[in-house]
């Protein structure tokens, strides 16, 4: 066996990746929740940007920084570009489904389930994909308990995700459902990357890809970029009480309206007629003539 070393850098990769794992998190409640107060394509829309928070920056990103502390003495990991990539995408194209599910097809709890081992099971296939993503000339195993442990942390961390995207309220409240969804994530990374068997095979090519430091630039970047856009875009939207408050307003105003236009109104009688006479005679009759 390989000696491999997880922290590498200390705590700085561990504590780094769960703060990305935190701000993602809570991006993505802050979103959901506004998804709840509103309907069809406004929705679908913060739904979208959940998905986009969570699995790009509170799942993946993550999972990548907390990769960079991976070593193996002596010997170079190199990246799969196009694996790591179809990696993120999943981690996005999971959580979407997840949210989506719930958000449209209601919070009962037979939905919440499925949605959350859908998105479960999601994550845990991102994560092992990311993995494969590593070259080095050796052989990477895994140990069937510490994965099928991984899989469950996972799906419960889904589950508690999808959860708290349709019961959380309040800036606090989110904030510490932001806290336990890292750890949740966090501690699934670990736990594979806990599972992993390395044996390495002297004589072997050099690995090709990508050097993890490749990524770092475009990572710091795309990551601030994106997180600063959502930051705007809820920054300049109403809250979740200030949306329903604006459309209660507009319902009474709807309502109001269709009443207005079922009243009708009394129509003013018609003058009655004059007598049949000439002009002349009528302005020259009058009392006492």
């Amino acid at each position: 066996m390989a000696e491999v070393h997880h922290f590498s850098y200390g705590l700085v990769t561990p504590v780094t990746a769960y703060a990305m794992s935190f701000i993602g998190s809570l991006l993505g409640l802050l979103c959901t929740a506004r998804a709840r107060a509103t309907r069809g394509l406004s929705r679908a829309s913060w739904l979208g940007l959940a998905a986009l928070a969570i699995g790009g920056t509170g799942i993946w990103v993550m999972h990548f920084i907390a990769m960079l502390g991976f070593t193996i003495e002596d010997h170079e990991i190199r990246y799969d570009v196009p694996l790591t990539l179809l990696s993120c995408a999943t981690s996005i194209a999971v959580v979407a489904i997840g949210l989506f599910i719930v958000g449209f097809a209601g919070a009962r709890v037979p939905v919440i389930v499925i949605g959350g081992v859908i998105m479960g099971a999601g994550v845990a296939s991102m994560h092992y994909t990311g993995m494969s993503a590593m070259n080095m000339a050796g052989h990477i195993g895994y140990q069937p308990v510490l994965v099928g442990l991984s899989v469950l942390i996972a799906l419960a961390a889904a589950t508690t995700a999808l959860w708290f995207s349709i019961r959380v309220k309040g800036m606090w409240a989110t904030a510490g459902a932001a806290a336990i969804m890292g750890v949740a994530v966090t501690g699934m990374h670990y736990t594979g990357m806990a599972a992993m068997e390395i044996t390495m095979h002297e004589g072997m090519a050099d690995p090709t890809g990508a050097r993890a430091v490749d990524f770092l630039l475009p990572l710091m970047g795309g990551v601030g970029g994106v997180s600063i856009i959502l930051l705007v875009i809820i920054a300049m939207a109403p809250s979740e009480e200030e949306i329903r408050v604006e459309a209660r307003l507009q319902e009474r105003i709807r309502v109001r309206q269709e009443a207005d236009a079922q009243r009708t109104p009394a129509e003013p009688a018609a003058p009655a007629p004059p007598p049949n006479r000439s002009a002349g005679e009528w302005f020259d009759s009058g009392p006492g003539r």
